[in-house]
């Protein structure tokens, strides 16, 4: 089999996710009821059967440092089974990691030490499910140097994305970061190729492209979208897996089939929480044959006492009395009183709504206690002097203290 190495980018900031990223980075930012953003991107890595592992962090680390260190221990049954946290070593001067690519140059002697056939470099900031091995079967069935995965967007959204630009055999032509006019997919005149932020390297060409042969080496800010991907097709095989084409267990018919999300603010964040309700949700985190793994807190069942309750997720621990809620997502060991409404919010782990309570379109993040009748998402002059107001008009109540 293949040696694969994974390395995860984990050190975003996520400025537009503010105030959800105020104490942590991007990917320890809580989703879906009992998850962390971080969690589907690891998911992916164990569910394809990749488990030498390097997440690399930077910004508020601590939070996702002790997720992972309680969550998902990277202790395996071989030398070769590992998930290893790597804040930046400072190899190359006292200084942070300057782009994607550099974080990944900073730590060039770990993939050396580790001695793979091909890395994995993943973003961490998305929410999907991938196969790995499919987008690595196309890679070396193409003799790829590089593979980019790509999702088909709409031309109208292609401009928020770097622009992956092919031929009909999905070899890179060109690149661009968010195009003003950007260029359609072969055979697909209305979508265009967005780069997910995934890629696959063969182990030489990483090293030679990050090493002082690969023209970089007096760059400081080298970024795989800015700055490698628009000239690497010029030098190296490099290819588009359509991630449109991917096969993934378990998926049900009425799923979007390419269900790729990047949620970096705070609208695409809330939309995409929207996406796992209903009978028939675009992304069902029911799939047995494709689980998203999780940390475990030690919480009863949910309690829910004469309560309305319609297309919504409870979490574990969950305390319910007397109350009416309507298409939201509640976190683990959220506590609701009597007499409350609750209409389409997200509320994450440990808060407490009180009796009597309004909420409507509001993210609450974790560990707050509401009074009793509180009302948010009714009166907006309100609402925008005591939280955080978000351009989209959802209203977000920052991280209260943290459980005693």
């Amino acid at each position: 089999m293949d040696k694969v190495l994974g390395i995860i980018l984990a050190g975003g900031k996520g400025e537009r996710l503010y105030p959800l990223t105020k104490e942590r980075s991007k990917p320890a930012v809580p989703f879906g009821g009992q998850y962390r953003i971080v969690d589907f991107v690891l998911s992916n890595f164990i569910n394809s059967g990749i488990f030498s592992i390097y997440i690399l962090v930077q910004y508020l680390s601590q939070s996702l440092i002790e997720y992972l260190r309680t969550s998902w221990r990277g202790v395996g049954i071989t030398h070769n089974h590992f998930i290893t946290v790597v804040p930046p070593q400072m190899r190359r001067g006292a200084m942070w990691y300057q782009g994607t690519a550099d974080a990944v140059r900073q730590n060039l002697n770990i993939i050396s030490d580790h001695n793979p056939d091909f890395i994995a470099v993943f973003g961490a900031d998305h929410i999907y499910r991938m196969d790995i091995r499919q987008m690595l079967a196309f890679h070396r069935a193409c003799g790829a140097d590089i593979t980019v995965a790509a999702v088909p967007v709409p031309l109208a959204d292609a401009v928020q994305y770097g622009v992956v630009e092919t031929d009909e055999r999905n070899k890179m032509t060109g690149f661009t970061e968010k195009p003003q006019n950007p260029k359609p997919m072969p055979g697909r005149k209305t979508h265009a190729y967005s780069s997910m932020g995934n890629y696959i390297f063969n182990r030489d060409v990483l090293n030679e492209i990050l090493s002082s042969g690969g023209g970089f080496a007096g760059k400081m800010d080298l970024d795989f979208g800015r700055s490698i991907l628009p000239v690497a097709f010029e030098r190296y095989k490099v290819f588009a897996y359509d991630f449109s084409t991917h096969d993934l267990p378990g998926l049900r018919n009425y799923e979007e089939q390419s269900y790729w999300r990047d949620i970096g603010a705070i609208k695409a964040y809330w939309d995409a929480h929207m996406d796992l309700l209903g009978p028939k949700p675009r992304f069902n985190l029911n799939n047995p044959q494709w689980p998203i793994h999780s940390g475990r807190v030690d919480v009863p069942p949910a309690n829910i006492l004469n309560s309305k309750i319609n297309n919504c997720i409870i979490g574990s621990g969950a305390s319910l009395g007397s109350c009416e809620i309507e298409s939201s997502v509640l976190g683990q060991g959220v506590t609701v009183g009597e007499n409350c409404d609750i209409r389409n919010c997200v509320i994450h782990d440990f808060t407490e709504i009180g009796t009597g309570s309004r909420l409507k379109g509001v993210i609450i993040d974790r560990f707050n206690k509401l009074p009793p009748s509180t009302s948010i998402g009714y009166d907006t002059r309100q609402d925008s002097s005591l939280w955080h107001m978000d351009s989209s008009g959802i209203i977000v109540v920052p991280r209260g203290k943290t459980r005693p």
